[in-house]
């Protein structure tokens, strides 16, 4: 057995250790014994309800109570019966449906049969799934409750009995109880920064909280200062992380205020630090850049959070913290991911993208990466993860992370990284003719023996991209080891074959048109691949094309079909 492969048994069986001690501290935490407590402090009222920023669906009021709860891509027709007391339906919808985020469908219908519809189902979750409930009382699940109870509280409780009023304040106080006892337990990252985040969102918006409230906060001060790094990243590496938090955090920032109470220190820095990064990852049509995890964006809740940046300056074009480069020159961005991967106990749902970028031109996305939603089945989100799913280099189609294997323990622990790049340098040049990003990473360099570097060019006004990759051997390589390069288009991209089948033209939706070409060379460092990007100025309809040698990617004035769609004659499609 080489070192490597030692290594590698060694984190995992200390990931199991770990995984088995946190389940037993929670069993003690929150198990039987829990469950059998008589619960007696329960809070005399509530004091005011945090803002719910997530788009309601007005239109769902009907069919929930229609008893038709269409969730996670799953419909169950629950035929008269509370949904609370079905079985054997999928563990998605099931999650769903416990984490009650429909609320905000039946608030937003604002009628009394949803208001009355609202009340009947807390009651029943409280009578069939109040005590426990396998996948009701799982810690993100509960989170989300807590928070979308407090949230909707005035609408269930309005015309709501006294008994009615104080069996609510009751179910929820134990809940936080529950996720107070149990936070330490509950997976790290985004999920261990929600409960902090539900537990102090409880404590302010519930009486008689007392020291509860000072340890609420404390808590959540030193999550947010483990967790948000400097430049406001998180140690996950997710943009879909800064979505989540924030949409959470503004919330609670704002019940401060209302409380009169001291603002957090480390709230309004998190908050400030996260802000821009959240722009830096935008393309023009303000979607996000698919990296380690990020999938489609919630664009209304994006807009929403935004609304509360007071700055609204350009966003920064260096995340060094969370290991991200952003190109900008005219109305085109480039994304890099210049990172290693997180830390195993965070990287669940990070990719094995290392040097992989997106590319955009105004509102046209043109070389993403796959992203993976977060309904995805897990064969597909295991593909989303890989190497070959990103716009990057790969050797042999293997990634350039490994993942922890579906058996013996993935079952158990998920799929974290278990290694991937250590090394990943970093060069920035910024001057009047462009930016420039050189960097490397040795994740091949255990297997194959090979650096991967690539150099990237964005020109000052956005119209030439220039991009070289390089292969260094570090010791003895195999030559014949097959090395792929991929560029993958979004979906609204047309292509077709141009000059003979050596280049292909890139239309996007608008009609505007990019020209590819990819020509390898060879030196004593390793293999080039030089791409190149060329968007000229709009030329005239009855002037002649400019061919431009050497430039195998460019923007081209393309003529329209009688529809009005970009199609360049004679061209072969794919």
């Amino acid at each position: 057995m080489n070192i490597a492969s030692f290594n590698e048994r060694g984190r995992i069986w200390r990931l199991v250790a770990l995984h088995i001690w946190q389940r037993s501290l929670k069993w003690m935490h929150g198990g039987p014994m829990f469950r059998m407590q008589p619960f007696l402090a329960v809070p005399s009222r509530l004091l005011i309800a945090p803002q719910d920023l997530r788009t309601a669906d007005a239109t769902n009021a009907a069919d929930i109570y229609g008893g038709r709860f269409l969730f996670s891509g799953h419909l169950v027709e629950t035929q008269g019966r509370s949904p609370f007391e079905l079985k054997a339906t999928h563990e998605d919808w099931q999650r769903e449906l416990h984490s009650f985020g429909w609320l905000r469908d039946l608030r937003a219908a604002d009628s009394q049969i949803a208001r009355q519809n609202a009340r009947a189902l807390v009651e029943d979750w409280i009578k069939f799934s109040g005590r426990w409930h396998d996948i009701g009382w799982e810690a993100p699940v509960v989170t989300r409750r807590i928070l979308s109870w407090l949230a909707h509280s005035p609408f269930i409780l309005m015309d709501g009995d006294h008994d009615f009023y104080r069996s609510f304040v009751k179910s929820l106080a134990r809940q936080v109880r529950y996720l107070r006892q149990t936070m330490n337990e509950t997976d790290d990252g985004v999920d261990r920064l929600h409960a902090a985040l539900a537990i102090a969102s409880a404590c302010l918006s519930m009486a008689d909280q007392g020291r509860f409230a000072r340890q609420s906060v404390r808590r959540l001060e030193h999550e947010l200062n483990r967790q948000i790094l400097p430049d406001g990243g998180h140690i996950s590496r997710n943009p879909r992380a800064l979505i989540d938090i924030l949409a959470d955090l503004l919330p609670i920032r704002q019940a401060f205020v209302s409380q009169g109470l001291e603002m957090p220190q480390a709230m309004l820095q998190s908050v400030d630090r996260m802000m821009p990064l959240l722009r830096f990852f935008r393309h023009g049509d303000g979607a996000l850049a698919h990296f380690n995890g990020m999938g489609s964006t919630p664009s209304d809740l994006v807009a929403t959070i935004l609304a509360y940046d007071d700055a609204r300056g350009a966003p920064p074009l260096n995340a060094p913290h969370s290991g991200y480069q952003r190109l900008v020159g005219g109305a085109s961005v480039t994304l890099i991911d210049t990172g290693p991967p997180p830390a195993t106990s965070v990287s669940g749902d990070a990719h094995a993208g290392c040097l992989s970028f997106e590319f955009s031109s105004g509102g046209n996305r043109i070389v993403v990466n796959c992203g993976v939603s977060p309904k995805s089945n897990p064969l597909w989100r295991r593909v989303a993860r890989s190497t070959a799913a990103h716009s990057t280099a790969t050797i042999e189609d293997t990634s350039s992370c490994h993942f922890l294997s579906e058996k013996p323990f993935g079952r158990m622990l998920g799929a974290p990284i278990l290694w991937g790049p250590v090394n990943v340098p970093v060069e920035r040049e910024d001057d009047k003719a462009g930016s420039r990003i050189t960097a490397s990473h040795d994740g091949y360099a255990a297997e194959f023996h090979v650096v991967h570097e690539r150099d990237m060019r964005l020109s000052g006004d956005g119209t030439v991209l220039d991009g070289i990759d390089t292969f260094v051997g570090v010791a003895s390589i195999d030559p014949d080891h097959r090395y792929a390069i991929r560029f993958h288009l979004h979906p609204a991209i047309r292509t077709s074959m141009i000059r003979g089948g050596s280049a292909v033209l890139l239309v996007c939706r608008d009609g505007e048109a990019w020209e590819f070409e990819a020509r390898q060379r060879a030196c004593g460092r390793g293999k080039h691949l030089s791409v190149r990007c060329l968007r000229p100025q709009e030329e005239r309809a009855d002037r002649p094309q400019r061919r431009c040698s050497g430039s195998p990617f460019r923007r081209l004035a393309v003529p329209q079909d009688g529809n009005g769609t970009a199609e360049p004659p004679g061209h072969q499609r794919f």
